[in-house]
């Protein structure tokens, strides 16, 4: 199996897929100025006790409070509240965690009321982002995520992932942390540490000591609160922390200034893959080169086509996932509708465990297959799920066929499912329902282009089309693509975009800044 990772990075937000022989599995988009991500750490102030849910609301800075509850405090919660004060009480010497005592453990059935008060300072992570109309989730028990490690202060014990299975190296693993690890500094050695050896997890240790270091660091310097103090590594590289593997063929991405940060970060980790890094420099939009953008519009949307005319529906709620499974115009084998119904939900669970990881859904998911009357097979298709989703990293749940033919999910929900809308309002009337007239769109766009080259003075640049308008502008011998260039200079670049309505346009400066020439006045 062939894995590639596609880094797509615009002005405004970056786009990672991950293909696995071709075929998008996993995509994540986020904001480049989003405010969240889970393990951002802030020294944040208690806003509102809420004694009956045995939890508080806390101002990290945003506009929603996060919300901690009693429990995700934390059984080293005293030792942290007590560390803050000594730091924060001297701003010019940094009192080492290494001198501190470690505090009497917080009790699992205390009282939030008991332990917190208004105003009060703590030091908090966040564990899941805002999700609909809720704020961040949060946590007291810090923890710094490497490759092969996880550090977590105030804690003295080292465990080993279960994934690792032979005693002997689980062993060797654990005596060989506990002799580097620093005091007063649990770990958590992940399933890609089997085989490492101490030179490699040594490296590691000390990068997320420096983590730490930085982050009390900032605690100690600042006044203002509430504060972030330790941000998470960019989605590209902490994406890459935890997918990575051996196996990659290639990390394609089209922003030198990522590409610097990647081969940075696998210089780190995995130097003899730093050549698998390329700098994606074509004129064709780099998800159109690799056929991303066919598949986010064929993969998302409530409607989902696979095998031979079955297709999926899904649906979302505020309370779960609800996935239909239909047969379609698919035909009936000859052997019976028992084996139809068979062969169609063995398809469906294929496409629905990528369908799980392709839009991260999270939380239950509720699945209606085809009737099927024999055992064997209801037995036949649970086994497929459950093989299906070992590739899946979130955390999952899988119970079999109901006597109703429902299959329950649990999957772990971290962010917001992703969503890309495939049903887009018109680009071109902008939700009026009547346009120019289309045969007149060359018209306009070589009006745009005169504007650009003889008002703004930008000469050199790209016009970004649907491929069948720039098939249009570039036939013939004497293209309408060469007639703009004999009259506006050789500057005039046409690009075919896929991820264009029909008659959209956009125009990018040689340096591929979005120039915005589209006003709603056009379509008057």
């Amino acid at each position: 199996m062939t894995s590639e990772v596609i880094i797509d990075v615009q002005p405004k937000d970056i786009s990672i897929a991950l293909l696995e022989d071709k075929q998008l599995v996993e995509y994540q988009q986020e904001q480049r100025t989003a405010s969240f991500s889970v393990g951002n750490i802030y020294v944040a102030k208690v806003k509102k006790l809420m004694p009956g849910l045995n939890a508080c609301f806390v101002d990290v800075g945003a506009e929603r409070v996060a919300f901690l509850h009693y429990l995700d405090l934390g059984t080293q919660f005293n030792s942290y509240d007590k560390y803050l004060k000594q730091v924060m009480s001297d701003r010019k010497k940094l009192y080492p965690i290494q001198k501190a005592h470690i505090q009497p453990e917080l009790k699992k059935d205390g009282s939030i009321a008991n332990t917190l008060k208004v105003g009060q300072e703590v030091l908090v992570q966040i564990i899941k982002e805002p999700i609909n109309t809720k704020g961040p989730r949060l946590t007291c028990e810090l923890s710094f995520a490497g490759r092969y490690l996880v550090l977590i202060p105030f804690e003295d014990s080292v465990s080993v992932s279960t994934k690792i299975k032979r005693s002997e190296e689980r062993s060797r693993l654990k005596q060989l942390i506990q002799s580097i690890k620093p005091k007063n500094f649990g770990v958590i050695v992940r399933t890609v540490a089997e085989g490492k050896r101490a030179a490699e997890l040594d490296a590691e240790m000390k990068i997320l000591l420096k983590r730490w270091e930085d982050c009390i660091t900032k605690v100690q310097k600042t006044t203002e609160r509430p504060q972030m103090c330790f941000e998470e590594e960019s989605r590209t590289v902490a994406l890459l922390r935890d997918l990575f593997n051996p196996t990659y063929d290639g990390i394609h991405v089209n922003d030198s200034g990522i590409y610097e940060d990647i081969r940075n970060y696998l210089g780190l980790i995995a130097p003899e893959k730093k050549d698998i890094v390329k700098l994606y420099t074509g004129t064709v939009p780099i998800f159109d080169n690799y056929d991303v953008t066919k598949q986010l519009k064929s993969g998302f949307g409530k409607t989902v086509n696979y095998k031979h005319g079955a297709y999926l529906i899904i649906e979302t709620t505020e309370a779960m996932h609800v996935v239909d499974v239909n047969s379609g115009t698919r035909i009936k084998k000859e052997n019976g509708q028992e084996a139809n119904a068979l062969e169609t939900n063995l398809g469906a669970a294929d496409e629905l465990a990528r369908q799980l990881r392709l839009r991260d859904m999270g939380g239950i998911i509720i699945v209606d297959f085809i009737d099927m009357k024999l055992p064997e097979d209801r037995q036949m298709l649970y086994e497929r799920m459950c093989k299906n989703m070992q590739k899946d990293r979130a955390k999952h749940n899988i119970l079999p066929l109901s006597k109703f033919g429902l299959m329950q999910i649990t999957r772990q929900r971290v962010r917001p499912a992703m969503s890309v809308n495939v049903e887009e309002t018109c680009p071109t009337c902008f939700g009026k329902g009547t346009i120019k007239s289309s045969i007149l769109f060359t018209d306009t766009l070589e009006s745009k282009i005169d504007t650009l080259v003889n008002k703004i003075g930008i000469r050199k640049f790209y016009l970004h089309v649907h491929p069948y308008v720039a098939a249009y502008i570039n036939q013939g011998i004497f293209s309408l693509k060469l007639q703009w260039q004999m009259k506006y200079g050789l500057g005039v670049r046409i690009i075919s975009s896929q991820k264009l309505a029909f008659l959209q346009y956009e125009f990018y400066d040689a340096n591929r800044q979005f120039i915005d020439m589209q006003e709603e006045i056009e379509t008057k």
